[in-house]
Protein backbone atom coordinates (compact mmCIF):
# COMPACT_ATOMS: atom_id res chain seq x y z
CA UNK A 1 0.00 0.00 0.00
CA UNK A 2 0.85 3.56 -0.86
CA UNK A 3 2.48 5.23 1.92
CA UNK A 4 -0.38 7.88 2.33
CA UNK A 5 0.09 11.63 2.87
CA UNK A 6 -1.39 13.74 6.24
CA UNK A 7 -2.71 17.08 6.26
CA UNK A 8 -3.26 17.65 9.64
CA UNK A 9 -5.50 21.27 10.50
CA UNK A 10 -4.83 22.25 14.33
CA UNK A 11 -6.19 25.79 15.11
CA UNK A 12 -5.96 26.95 18.46
CA UNK A 13 -8.53 26.85 21.52
CA UNK A 14 -11.35 26.00 18.95
CA UNK A 15 -14.64 24.85 20.59
CA UNK A 16 -16.01 21.16 19.61
CA UNK A 17 -19.28 22.32 19.95
CA UNK A 18 -18.80 25.64 17.24
CA UNK A 19 -19.38 23.17 14.03
CA UNK A 20 -21.81 24.14 12.00
CA UNK A 21 -22.91 20.23 10.99
CA UNK A 22 -23.34 20.26 15.55
CA UNK A 23 -26.63 22.92 14.76
CA UNK A 24 -25.39 24.19 18.57
CA UNK A 25 -24.59 27.59 17.00
CA UNK A 26 -24.94 29.52 13.98
CA UNK A 27 -21.71 29.17 12.98
CA UNK A 28 -20.77 28.45 8.88
CA UNK A 29 -18.89 25.69 8.74
CA UNK A 30 -19.44 24.37 4.99
CA UNK A 31 -15.91 22.58 4.43
CA UNK A 32 -15.77 20.72 7.56
CA UNK A 33 -19.17 19.80 7.08
CA UNK A 34 -18.10 18.43 4.27
CA UNK A 35 -14.84 16.54 5.97
CA UNK A 36 -17.47 15.41 8.75
CA UNK A 37 -19.64 13.61 5.93
CA UNK A 38 -16.93 11.97 3.80
CA UNK A 39 -15.03 10.89 7.29
CA UNK A 40 -15.59 10.02 11.05
CA UNK A 41 -16.59 12.72 14.03
CA UNK A 42 -15.68 11.98 16.92
CA UNK A 43 -18.05 13.08 19.63
CA UNK A 44 -15.45 12.40 22.72
CA UNK A 45 -12.74 13.29 21.40
CA UNK A 46 -10.20 15.24 25.14
CA UNK A 47 -7.07 16.88 24.94
CA UNK A 48 -4.41 15.39 27.38
CA UNK A 49 -3.71 18.87 28.82
CA UNK A 50 -5.93 21.94 28.20
CA UNK A 51 -3.30 24.34 27.96
CA UNK A 52 -0.99 24.90 24.54
CA UNK A 53 2.42 24.12 25.51
CA UNK A 54 1.19 20.76 27.58
CA UNK A 55 -1.22 19.51 24.92
CA UNK A 56 1.14 19.94 21.92
CA UNK A 57 4.03 18.30 23.71
CA UNK A 58 1.81 15.26 24.19
CA UNK A 59 0.67 15.09 20.97
CA UNK A 60 4.02 15.56 19.44
CA UNK A 61 5.78 12.98 22.06
CA UNK A 62 2.70 10.69 22.23
CA UNK A 63 3.43 10.65 25.80
CA UNK A 64 0.84 11.14 28.41
CA UNK A 65 0.39 14.65 30.35
CA UNK A 66 2.24 13.32 33.15
CA UNK A 67 5.48 12.21 31.00
CA UNK A 68 6.09 14.87 28.60
CA UNK A 69 7.48 16.76 30.78
CA UNK A 70 6.12 19.92 29.69
CA UNK A 71 3.67 20.99 32.83
CA UNK A 72 2.80 24.69 31.45
CA UNK A 73 3.34 27.52 29.04
CA UNK A 74 6.79 27.97 31.16
CA UNK A 75 8.39 24.91 29.97
CA UNK A 76 10.31 24.16 26.61
CA UNK A 77 9.76 20.80 24.58
CA UNK A 78 12.44 18.51 25.87
CA UNK A 79 14.72 18.29 23.11
CA UNK A 80 16.11 14.43 23.95
CA UNK A 81 12.58 13.73 24.02
CA UNK A 82 11.50 12.02 20.28
CA UNK A 83 8.93 13.26 18.18
CA UNK A 84 6.24 11.29 15.71
CA UNK A 85 7.46 14.45 13.13
CA UNK A 86 11.14 12.63 13.26
CA UNK A 87 9.76 9.25 13.15
CA UNK A 88 7.81 10.63 10.04
CA UNK A 89 10.73 12.38 8.57
CA UNK A 90 13.40 8.84 9.42
CA UNK A 91 10.99 6.89 7.68
CA UNK A 92 10.45 9.08 4.22
CA UNK A 93 8.52 11.95 4.76
CA UNK A 94 8.41 15.45 3.96
CA UNK A 95 7.48 16.49 6.99
CA UNK A 96 6.11 20.21 7.11
CA UNK A 97 4.44 22.60 9.39
CA UNK A 98 3.21 26.10 9.50
CA UNK A 99 1.84 28.50 12.02
CA UNK A 100 2.17 28.81 15.82
CA UNK A 101 3.75 25.65 16.75
CA UNK A 102 3.99 26.23 20.53
CA UNK A 103 6.78 24.20 21.10
CA UNK A 104 9.28 26.50 22.24
CA UNK A 105 7.00 27.94 24.47
CA UNK A 106 8.69 29.37 27.67
CA UNK A 107 6.90 32.78 28.18
CA UNK A 108 8.18 33.29 31.76
CA UNK A 109 10.31 36.39 29.90
CA UNK A 110 9.70 37.81 27.38
CA UNK A 111 13.49 37.32 25.83
CA UNK A 112 12.27 33.84 25.56
CA UNK A 113 10.10 34.58 23.05
CA UNK A 114 11.98 34.70 19.55
CA UNK A 115 11.40 32.25 16.38
CA UNK A 116 14.06 33.68 14.23
CA UNK A 117 13.07 35.66 11.28
CA UNK A 118 12.33 33.06 9.22
CA UNK A 119 10.53 30.88 11.57
CA UNK A 120 13.42 28.44 11.29
CA UNK A 121 14.21 28.28 15.48
CA UNK A 122 14.39 24.32 16.11
CA UNK A 123 12.54 23.08 13.35
CA UNK A 124 15.31 20.45 12.36
CA UNK A 125 15.89 19.20 15.97
CA UNK A 126 11.95 18.61 16.32
CA UNK A 127 12.22 16.52 12.58
CA UNK A 128 10.69 18.87 10.28
CA UNK A 129 12.16 19.34 7.14
CA UNK A 130 10.00 22.28 5.94
CA UNK A 131 8.11 24.95 8.13
CA UNK A 132 8.00 28.27 9.09
CA UNK A 133 6.97 28.72 12.86
CA UNK A 134 5.56 32.22 14.19
CA UNK A 135 4.55 34.53 17.01
CA UNK A 136 1.05 33.82 18.54
CA UNK A 137 -0.95 36.73 18.73
CA UNK A 138 -0.13 37.84 22.48
CA UNK A 139 3.53 36.23 22.65
CA UNK A 140 4.33 38.23 19.54
CA UNK A 141 3.35 41.63 19.96
CA UNK A 142 4.72 41.18 24.03
CA UNK A 143 8.08 40.35 22.37
CA UNK A 144 8.29 43.12 19.45
CA UNK A 145 7.64 46.06 21.86
CA UNK A 146 9.64 44.06 24.43
CA UNK A 147 12.58 44.17 21.62
CA UNK A 148 12.45 48.15 20.93
CA UNK A 149 9.84 46.96 18.45
CA UNK A 150 12.15 44.58 16.70
CA UNK A 151 10.67 41.33 15.10
CA UNK A 152 11.97 38.25 16.59
CA UNK A 153 9.85 35.99 14.13
CA UNK A 154 8.28 36.40 10.98
CA UNK A 155 5.10 37.45 11.33
CA UNK A 156 6.46 40.74 12.59
CA UNK A 157 9.04 40.48 10.18
CA UNK A 158 6.20 40.57 7.58
CA UNK A 159 3.98 42.99 9.05
CA UNK A 160 7.15 45.19 9.71
CA UNK A 161 8.36 44.84 6.14
CA UNK A 162 4.51 45.86 4.84
CA UNK A 163 4.71 49.24 6.89
CA UNK A 164 1.52 47.41 9.09
CA UNK A 165 3.42 46.66 12.35
CA UNK A 166 2.45 49.98 14.39
CA UNK A 167 -1.21 50.30 13.17
CA UNK A 168 -1.45 46.45 14.35
CA UNK A 169 0.34 46.93 17.58
CA UNK A 170 -1.71 49.72 18.58
CA UNK A 171 -4.85 47.81 17.91
CA UNK A 172 -3.72 46.00 20.56
CA UNK A 173 -2.71 48.18 23.17
CA UNK A 174 -6.06 49.71 23.16
CA UNK A 175 -8.32 46.70 23.44
CA UNK A 176 -9.79 46.20 27.13
CA UNK A 177 -9.33 43.26 28.79
CA UNK A 178 -11.27 40.80 27.10
CA UNK A 179 -12.96 42.69 24.52
CA UNK A 180 -13.44 42.08 20.78
CA UNK A 181 -12.00 44.16 18.21
CA UNK A 182 -11.39 44.95 15.06
CA UNK A 183 -7.73 45.24 13.88
CA UNK A 184 -6.48 47.47 10.74
CA UNK A 185 -4.98 45.32 9.10
CA UNK A 186 -6.10 44.04 5.29
CA UNK A 187 -7.15 41.25 4.59
CA UNK A 188 -3.71 39.30 3.21
CA UNK A 189 -2.12 40.10 6.14
CA UNK A 190 -4.43 38.79 8.59
CA UNK A 191 -2.13 36.09 10.74
CA UNK A 192 -4.00 33.25 10.19
CA UNK A 193 -4.44 33.84 6.31
CA UNK A 194 -0.72 34.74 6.12
CA UNK A 195 -0.17 30.97 7.60
CA UNK A 196 -2.48 29.12 5.45
CA UNK A 197 -0.49 30.78 2.50
CA UNK A 198 2.68 29.62 4.12
CA UNK A 199 1.51 26.16 4.46
CA UNK A 200 0.02 26.26 0.54
CA UNK A 201 3.42 27.57 -0.74
CA UNK A 202 5.55 24.55 1.04
CA UNK A 203 2.63 22.14 -0.23
CA UNK A 204 3.05 23.14 -3.88
CA UNK A 205 6.95 22.67 -3.21
CA UNK A 206 6.62 18.91 -2.93
CA UNK A 207 7.89 17.63 -6.23
CA UNK A 208 10.24 15.00 -5.10
CA UNK A 209 7.60 11.95 -4.88
CA UNK A 210 7.80 11.39 -1.25
CA UNK A 211 4.32 11.24 1.09
CA UNK A 212 4.26 14.49 2.74
CA UNK A 213 2.69 15.31 6.18
CA UNK A 214 1.59 18.78 6.34
CA UNK A 215 0.40 20.25 9.97
CA UNK A 216 -1.55 23.99 9.77
CA UNK A 217 -1.22 25.62 13.51
CA UNK A 218 -3.57 28.35 12.85
CA UNK A 219 -3.33 31.03 15.06
CA UNK A 220 -7.60 31.31 15.97
CA UNK A 221 -9.52 31.26 17.25
CA UNK A 222 -7.59 31.87 20.76
CA UNK A 223 -8.05 34.91 22.44
CA UNK A 224 -8.34 38.23 21.90
CA UNK A 225 -10.82 38.07 19.69
CA UNK A 226 -9.86 40.20 16.81
CA UNK A 227 -10.45 40.06 12.81
CA UNK A 228 -10.13 42.02 10.05
CA UNK A 229 -13.07 44.50 8.88
CA UNK A 230 -14.78 42.16 6.30
CA UNK A 231 -14.29 38.97 8.46
CA UNK A 232 -16.48 41.01 11.09
CA UNK A 233 -18.94 42.34 9.02
CA UNK A 234 -20.12 39.19 7.53
CA UNK A 235 -21.26 38.54 11.14
CA UNK A 236 -23.10 41.76 12.21
CA UNK A 237 -26.68 40.42 11.95
CA UNK A 238 -26.09 37.01 13.72
CA UNK A 239 -27.57 36.43 17.18
CA UNK A 240 -25.95 33.94 19.45
CA UNK A 241 -26.99 32.03 22.80
CA UNK A 242 -25.51 33.45 25.44
CA UNK A 243 -22.74 31.50 28.45
CA UNK A 244 -24.79 29.53 30.62
CA UNK A 245 -24.01 28.81 34.34
CA UNK A 246 -23.32 32.64 34.37
CA UNK A 247 -25.26 35.40 35.61
CA UNK A 248 -22.27 38.11 35.23
CA UNK A 249 -21.38 39.30 31.76
CA UNK A 250 -22.21 41.89 29.81
CA UNK A 251 -24.62 40.72 26.55
CA UNK A 252 -23.09 43.17 24.03
CA UNK A 253 -19.70 42.42 24.70
CA UNK A 254 -20.00 38.98 24.53
CA UNK A 255 -22.21 39.02 20.93
CA UNK A 256 -19.27 41.27 19.71
CA UNK A 257 -17.07 38.42 21.39
CA UNK A 258 -18.89 35.52 19.92
CA UNK A 259 -19.60 36.63 16.65
CA UNK A 260 -15.64 37.21 16.25
CA UNK A 261 -15.20 33.70 17.35
CA UNK A 262 -17.50 32.56 14.86
CA UNK A 263 -15.80 34.74 12.43
CA UNK A 264 -12.29 33.15 13.08
CA UNK A 265 -13.88 30.04 12.58
CA UNK A 266 -15.61 30.63 9.09
CA UNK A 267 -12.17 32.25 7.79
CA UNK A 268 -10.11 28.57 8.94
CA UNK A 269 -13.01 26.84 7.30
CA UNK A 270 -12.52 28.56 4.06
CA UNK A 271 -8.87 28.28 4.13
CA UNK A 272 -9.48 24.31 4.63
CA UNK A 273 -11.87 24.32 1.66
CA UNK A 274 -8.64 26.06 -0.13
CA UNK A 275 -6.30 23.03 0.86
CA UNK A 276 -8.94 20.13 -0.23
CA UNK A 277 -9.63 21.64 -3.56
CA UNK A 278 -6.14 22.11 -4.02
CA UNK A 279 -5.56 18.23 -3.58
CA UNK A 280 -8.42 17.40 -5.43
CA UNK A 281 -7.20 19.53 -8.03
CA UNK A 282 -3.40 17.70 -8.18
CA UNK A 283 -4.74 14.09 -7.77
CA UNK A 284 -3.17 13.91 -4.48
CA UNK A 285 -6.73 13.73 -2.62
CA UNK A 286 -7.33 10.13 -2.69
CA UNK A 287 -4.63 8.95 -0.93
CA UNK A 288 -4.50 11.91 1.67
CA UNK A 289 -5.61 11.37 5.62
CA UNK A 290 -6.87 14.88 6.45
CA UNK A 291 -6.99 15.20 10.49
CA UNK A 292 -8.63 18.43 11.71
CA UNK A 293 -8.18 19.03 15.97
CA UNK A 294 -7.29 21.67 18.25
CA UNK A 295 -5.24 21.73 21.11
CA UNK A 296 -7.69 22.64 23.62
CA UNK A 297 -10.96 24.60 24.00
CA UNK A 298 -12.77 27.55 25.10
CA UNK A 299 -14.68 28.23 27.96
CA UNK A 300 -16.52 31.60 26.53
CA UNK A 301 -17.79 32.23 29.56
CA UNK A 302 -19.44 29.33 30.56
CA UNK A 303 -19.95 28.90 34.34
CA UNK A 304 -18.26 32.60 34.72
CA UNK A 305 -15.02 31.44 32.90
CA UNK A 306 -13.04 32.34 29.86
CA UNK A 307 -10.44 30.92 27.93
CA UNK A 308 -8.93 27.37 28.32
CA UNK A 309 -7.61 25.12 31.84
CA UNK A 310 -10.58 24.05 32.84
CA UNK A 311 -11.89 20.81 33.54
CA UNK A 312 -14.94 21.59 32.03
CA UNK A 313 -16.01 19.91 28.60
CA UNK A 314 -15.95 23.07 26.50
CA UNK A 315 -12.31 23.53 27.47
CA UNK A 316 -11.17 19.53 27.79
CA UNK A 317 -13.02 18.53 24.85
CA UNK A 318 -11.74 19.16 21.43
CA UNK A 319 -13.16 18.69 17.76
CA UNK A 320 -11.53 15.58 15.38
CA UNK A 321 -12.44 14.85 12.16
CA UNK A 322 -10.80 12.20 10.05
CA UNK A 323 -10.92 11.19 6.53
CA UNK A 324 -8.95 9.82 3.99
CA UNK A 325 -8.04 6.07 2.15
CA UNK A 326 -9.30 3.18 4.88
CA UNK A 327 -11.69 5.58 6.92
CA UNK A 328 -15.05 4.91 7.08
CA UNK A 329 -17.53 8.03 5.63
CA UNK A 330 -20.80 9.50 7.43
CA UNK A 331 -20.01 7.77 10.66
CA UNK A 332 -20.51 9.93 14.19
CA UNK A 333 -18.28 7.87 17.16
CA UNK A 334 -18.46 8.16 20.57
CA UNK A 335 -15.35 6.13 21.13
CA UNK A 336 -13.12 7.44 23.91
CA UNK A 337 -10.00 9.38 22.18
CA UNK A 338 -7.39 11.58 22.61
CA UNK A 339 -5.14 14.47 20.90
CA UNK A 340 -1.89 12.52 21.28
CA UNK A 341 -3.42 9.57 20.03
CA UNK A 342 -3.34 11.06 16.46
CA UNK A 343 0.47 10.50 16.66
CA UNK A 344 0.39 6.71 17.18
CA UNK A 345 -2.52 6.83 14.20
CA UNK A 346 -0.20 8.82 11.71
CA UNK A 347 3.02 5.87 12.56
CA UNK A 348 1.08 3.55 12.48
CA UNK A 349 -0.58 4.06 8.82
CA UNK A 350 3.18 5.54 7.34
CA UNK A 351 4.53 1.70 8.98
CA UNK A 352 6.82 3.41 11.58
CA UNK A 353 7.53 2.03 14.57
CA UNK A 354 5.92 3.60 17.68
CA UNK A 355 8.05 6.19 19.63
CA UNK A 356 9.57 4.81 22.78
CA UNK A 357 7.54 4.41 25.96
CA UNK A 358 4.31 5.96 23.67
CA UNK A 359 0.82 6.18 26.21
CA UNK A 360 -0.87 7.22 22.51
CA UNK A 361 -2.97 4.53 20.84
CA UNK A 362 -3.69 4.78 17.45
CA UNK A 363 -7.04 4.97 15.89
CA UNK A 364 -6.35 3.26 12.10
CA UNK A 365 -9.07 -0.02 13.97
CA UNK A 366 -11.17 2.93 14.74
CA UNK A 367 -11.00 4.32 11.92
CA UNK A 368 -11.32 1.29 9.40
CA UNK A 369 -14.41 0.04 11.27
CA UNK A 370 -12.32 -2.75 12.63
CA UNK A 371 -12.90 -2.11 16.10
CA UNK A 372 -15.79 0.37 17.62
CA UNK A 373 -14.28 1.42 21.15
CA UNK A 374 -11.36 2.71 21.61
CA UNK A 375 -9.89 3.37 25.80
CA UNK A 376 -11.46 2.31 28.22
CA UNK A 377 -11.45 6.18 30.14
CA UNK A 378 -9.84 9.46 29.36
CA UNK A 379 -7.34 11.32 31.59
CA UNK A 380 -6.55 15.17 31.34
CA UNK A 381 -4.95 17.29 33.88
CA UNK A 382 -2.72 20.55 34.72
CA UNK A 383 -0.56 20.85 37.19
CA UNK A 384 0.61 24.40 37.69
CA UNK A 385 0.04 27.88 39.23
CA UNK A 386 -3.23 28.51 40.13
CA UNK A 387 -5.09 25.00 38.97
CA UNK A 388 -4.40 21.67 40.14
CA UNK A 389 -7.05 18.93 38.94
CA UNK A 390 -6.84 15.46 37.40
CA UNK A 391 -10.47 14.61 35.62
CA UNK A 392 -11.32 11.01 34.73
CA UNK A 393 -13.93 10.08 32.58
CA UNK A 394 -15.37 6.85 31.40
CA UNK A 395 -17.91 7.53 28.43
CA UNK A 396 -20.82 8.49 30.94
CA UNK A 397 -19.23 9.42 34.67
CA UNK A 398 -16.76 12.12 34.30
CA UNK A 399 -14.25 12.60 37.72
CA UNK A 400 -13.01 15.72 38.80
CA UNK A 401 -9.91 15.75 41.79
CA UNK A 402 -9.30 19.68 42.03
CA UNK A 403 -7.31 19.72 44.85
CA UNK A 404 -9.28 19.07 47.70
CA UNK A 405 -12.57 18.97 45.99
CA UNK A 406 -13.86 15.81 44.36
CA UNK A 407 -16.84 16.33 42.01
CA UNK A 408 -18.77 13.72 39.99
CA UNK A 409 -20.80 14.49 36.69
CA UNK A 410 -22.98 12.08 34.57
CA UNK A 411 -22.44 13.58 31.28
CA UNK A 412 -25.19 11.44 29.48
CA UNK A 413 -27.53 13.00 31.64
CA UNK A 414 -26.15 16.16 32.76
CA UNK A 415 -23.84 17.24 29.57
CA UNK A 416 -23.52 20.91 30.71
CA UNK A 417 -22.09 20.05 34.09
CA UNK A 418 -24.40 21.54 36.60
CA UNK A 419 -25.03 18.65 38.69
CA UNK A 420 -22.64 17.36 41.14
CA UNK A 421 -23.81 13.74 41.69
CA UNK A 422 -20.96 12.12 43.91
CA UNK A 423 -22.83 11.87 47.01
CA UNK A 424 -25.37 9.32 46.00
CA UNK A 425 -22.14 7.44 43.73
CA UNK A 426 -19.17 7.10 46.09
CA UNK A 427 -18.29 4.25 44.53
CA UNK A 428 -18.39 4.77 41.12
CA UNK A 429 -15.97 8.12 41.97
CA UNK A 430 -13.87 5.97 44.20
CA UNK A 431 -13.18 3.54 41.45
CA UNK A 432 -12.54 6.40 38.49
CA UNK A 433 -10.14 8.11 41.47
CA UNK A 434 -8.08 5.18 41.57
CA UNK A 435 -7.60 5.56 37.65
CA UNK A 436 -5.60 8.81 38.00
CA UNK A 437 -1.83 8.13 37.01
CA UNK A 438 0.67 9.53 39.98
CA UNK A 439 2.77 12.55 38.47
Amino acid sequence: MKKPNFLFLLPDQFRRDWLGFKHQVPVRTPNLDRLAELGIVFNNAYTPSPLCAPARACLASGLDYGKCRVMDNNNDYPLDLPTYYQALRDNGYNVAGVGKFDLHKDTSKAENLFWELDGSRLLKEWGFTHGIDNEGKIDGVVSYVHNNKTPRGPYMKYLVDRGLAEQYIEAFANRKGRSAFTNPLPDEAYCDNWVAENGMKILKSFQDGKPWHLVVNFTGPHDPMEVTESMRNNWLDTDFPMPFDNDDFNPEAELERRRNYAAMIENIDRHIGRYIDYLKDTGQYENTIIIFSSDHGEMLGDHRHFGKVRWYEASAGIPLIISGPGVQKGISSNALVELHDLAATMLDYAGAEDLPNMDAESLRKLLSGECPKHRDFIWSAIHYKGQHWDMIYDGKYKFVQDRDEKLLFDLQNDPQEMHNVIADNQEIAGKLSKLIPAI
